[in-house]
């Protein structure tokens, strides 16, 4: 059923609206294929290269010289009379954090795929990020001109590897160099390529080239019997021998891929220009929209109820801030999904998560830096707000009458740590402001104080991660930093149960201070953080300082006990205490909770934590041994490794302390043609052998 809207206003109806992702592993071709999908949707005239770089969707300076995708891009543009809202996500893994708040407002995906290295590791991490958002996903084989490429090893790749049940739409024609067109499965027509260098005109034929007749039909019927498999009525006509329409099989399909069941599989060459458009008619044609998917979930932060909110003009306001972004000609912008009612450029709207009314200066449509002004924005529309200043990622806005609460986008913590300082001291407080602009942009770079040594120490996924932010200061802000070296983020933990007693008494002139606390401490699960119980009984201690002695927990754990690194995976219970009616204080308790942890500490024995990286090592057969054994020196874990063409794919755990410098490792042991990406797994303990040692160098035990 055709959803209608009421708003005379609204220039699409919500069922012409696709808001899509493209994800990928790095380098297999996503930016190219945004840019040949602008091209051909008329939204550019000139065809955007990578290494040229004068691409439109990477368009900071940095993503041009890198030839990467460092922030998500979100652009409008349409085809076919449907409205195209496409955000092209990085595909390094230090850029995770841009793949998933994306994920998180988008209805579908394309997903695309190196033809000749199939499904890489990182297509395996945003695959499973798309699966926790349930987006339904089209899938592109790229670069099928590639030495190498593998249509039918890739197909088989995303079944095993990905767990999918991928429907094939189209058959290459040709391979490699002599990669020329595809053949429609469905309508049973050929699209050959061979007219113009820009992909813009192709012959469409009827004539199958004779060595595909067989594959062509094998396939188009494997394609038919898939899709009746996912609908009663036409698995009964099928098992009849009943003919199917196309219009059945596309509806079929299209409810299909909306539920989640299967995945359709374009294939072409973005640098060729080859394959593009049956792409876009498979986003237009099976990927869902706002429409399909009818409503969102959240909870009433009055009552804490779940509520639905349905996608409608209609309906009251809300929308989910997904990125936050300093733009360099109008200050910071809000990018923000519209999820129902409306929203008009010079109105209020009212941030749920910090319970207070922002207001919207200006409304804009983004295409990747350029931008179009707009007064209204309506259910189901991606846009950017102009004026919210204290909005951060995740945040719900809502009407304020009738507010919801939509869920929030979590976010890995940060793996990798350096230290940071202005090349001249006048610049100390420009830096702090550029480092908290830089903190509200992306929720996985932290900033914090050495209190010991007075450094300002950011953290971040990777190395790469805290270089272009660091690269990104002296360019957009002007600002000249030096960094020192990269630090692991390790972490300590409890190894046992304990109980620690913290008594603070100070007598001296005047009033005194008393603060008296007794703890149970216990270990988590990794990953599981931290948590305070308060099972104080018959008011031992009054209720207004219980709060300082979780404050002084927490500044404990900051600090570290063991090696000065900060705790976690502990549960810590304040069962016992004493209070003075007179000395008694915030500090007093907050000293005397600091106290009580480090005693259960000395009692339940720590460990340091360290963060182990799943990497990915290609390298051509010949090498394998020689890789092995150096991951192996390096206290990596092999897990495997698998062949592909005359290269081999060795995966393996390996401690993140280890792998400092190991690309130019790797390339002296391969000749150059080596090369790994490593990936954040898991946090494990580190040896003893090792802590002896840290602790040596730093002068704590002889």
């Amino acid at each position: 059923m055709k959803n209608t809207v009421t708003t005379k206003n609204r220039k699409v109806d919500l069922d012409k609206i696709r808001n899509i992702g493209i994800i990928a592993h790095i380098d297999a071709g996503k930016t190219t294929t945004t840019e040949r999908i602008l091209f051909y949707t008329g939204k550019t005239y000139k065809i955007g290269d990578i290494d040229e770089g004068n691409t439109q969707m990477d368009w900071m300076d940095q993503e041009k010289e890198r030839g990467i995708t460092i922030v998500s891009a979100a652009t409008t543009t349409f085809w076919k009379d449907v409205r195209i809202n496409i955000i092209d996500t990085p595909g390094h893994v230090d850029f995770t954090a841009e793949v998933e708040r994306s994920l998180r407002v988008l209805d579908g995906g394309v997903v695309v795929f190196d033809a000749e290295e199939g499904v890489q590791s990182q297509s395996e991490t945003v695959w499973r990020q798309a699966d926790k958002y349930k987006v339904p996903r089209l899938c592109f084989i790229n670069k099928m001109d590639k030495l190498g490429a593998d249509f039918e090893g890739t197909v088989d790749e995303i079944k095993t590897r990905l767990g999918a049940v991928p429907i094939v739409m189209v058959y290459p024609i040709g391979k490699e160099d002599s990669f020329v067109g595809v053949v429609d499965l469905l309508e049973k027509k050929a699209l050959i390529w061979d007219q113009d260098e820009s992909g813009i005109k192709y012959t469409v034929t009827d004539d199958i080239p004779d060595d595909l007749e067989a594959k062509v039909e094998e396939y188009r019927a494997k394609l038919i019997e898939q899709i009746a498999e996912t609908d009663d009525v036409l698995l009964e006509k099928y098992l009849e021998g009943k003919d199917i329409s196309i219009d059945e099989l596309k509806q079929a399909l299209r409810k299909a891929v909306i539920a989640y069941k299967v995945v359709p599989i374009y294939c072409g060459t973005s640098l060729r220009n080859k394959g593009v458009q049956p792409l876009l008619d498979g986003i237009v044609d099976y990927l869902p929209s706002p429409a399909d998917l009818k409503f969102v979930e959240g909870v009433n932060p009055k009552t804490g109820e779940k509520e639905k909110r349905v996608f409608s003009d209609d309906e009251a306001f809300s929308a989910l801030a997904f990125k936050i972004q300093l733009d360099p000609h109008v200050g910071k912008i809000t990018f923000v999904r519209v999820y129902s009612g409306t929203i008009k450029s010079g109105s209020y709207v009212y941030n749920v998560n910090q319970n207070i009314k922002e207001r919207v200066s200006r409304l804009l449509l983004m295409h990747a830096n350029q931008r179009e002004e707009i007064n209204d924005a309506y259910a189901g529309e991606i846009v950017v707000l102009v004026g919210p200043k204290d909005t951060r990622t995740g945040d719900t806005l809502a009407d304020e009458s009738k507010p919801i609460l939509l869920e929030e986008i979590t976010f890995p913590d940060p793996v990798i740590s350096l230290a940071i300082e202005p090349a001249t001291k006048s610049d100390q407080e420009k830096l702090s402001l550029a480092l908290q602009r830089l903190a509200e942009e992306d929720p996985t770079f932290r900033v914090k104080i050495d209190h010991d040594t007075g450094q300002t120490i950011i953290s971040g996924m990777g190395e790469l991660h805290l270089e272009v932010l660091a690269e990104r200061m002296r360019r957009e802000m002007k600002l000249n930093v030096k960094t020192g070296k990269p630090q692991v983020a390790y972490k300590e933990t409890f190894i046992n149960e304990a109980e620690g007693e913290g008594k603070y008494i100070k007598q001296t002139g005047g009033r005194g201070q008393y603060g008296h606390c007794l703890i149970r401490v216990r270990p988590l699960e990794r990953g599981a953080g931290f948590k305070f119980v308060n099972a104080i009984k018959g008011g031992v201690i009054p209720s207004e300082f219980i709060p300082s002695v979780e404050k002084g927990v927490k500044e404990a754990m900051d600090k570290g006990i063991l090696l000065g690194y900060p705790i976690t995976d502990i549960e810590v219970i304040l069962y016992d205490g004493s209070y003075h009616e007179v000395d008694s204080s915030d500090i007093a308790f907050k000293i005397a909770g600091s106290m009580a942890l480090a005693e259960a500490a000395k009692k339940a024995g720590m460990v340091l934590l360290e963060p182990i990286m799943l990497v990915e090592v290609t390298v051509p057969e010949e090498y394998m041994g020689t890789v092995i054994g150096d991951l192996s020196s390096k206290r990596g874990k092999i897990l495997g490794s698998e062949k592909r063409g005359n290269a081999v794919m060795i995966k393996a755990y390996a401690p993140l302390s280890e792998l400092s410098g190991y690309a130019t490792t790797l390339r002296s042991l391969t000749q150059g043609r080596g090369f790994f990406y490593p990936m954040f797994s898991h946090y494990e303990e580190v040896p003893a052998n090792i802590i002896q040692e840290m602790k040596k160098q730093r002068g704590l035990e002889s």
